[in-house]
């Protein structure tokens, strides 16, 4: 399956992002789907997860409240909407795609797209 992110940019402290991330390829349901994120110079990290059907979610601790996953499987797309936005989520964002359920690790998506940088300024 190859992955389109997209919908990344420059916004204040305080402020909404909504990121998306449109499939091709393959079977679009076939896929837990993750959002992770890289800092400059730090590990990536996991940002959210979300079920095949979009039936389970689950957040890091750092975004928990303020980002929300969800998915649209009739247009291939999942999208992560990123409100009260700090500095500290300043980072490249990454959607992944993994068989079976979602997981918090990295290293276990096999799909991942491009990247799209999202930047907040204090």
């Amino acid at each position: 399956v190859q992955l389109q992110a997209s919908g990344g940019g420059l916004v204040q402290a305080g402020g909404s992002l909504r990121l998306s991330c449109t499939a091709s390829g393959r079977t679009f349901s076939n896929y837990a789907m993750g959002w992770f994120r890289q800092a400059s110079g730090k590990e990536r990290e996991f940002v959210a997860g979300i079920s095949r059907g979009g039936g389970s979610t689950t957040y890091a601790d750092s975004v928990k409240g303020r980002f929300t996953i969800s998915r649209d499987n009739a247009k291939n797309t999942v999208y992560l909407q990123m409100n009260s936005l700090k500095p500290e989520d300043t980072a490249v964002y990454y959607c992944a795609a993994r068989d079976g359920y979602w997981s918090s690790s990295w290293r276990d998506y096999g799909y991942w797209g491009q990247g799209t940088q999202v930047t907040v300024s204090s």
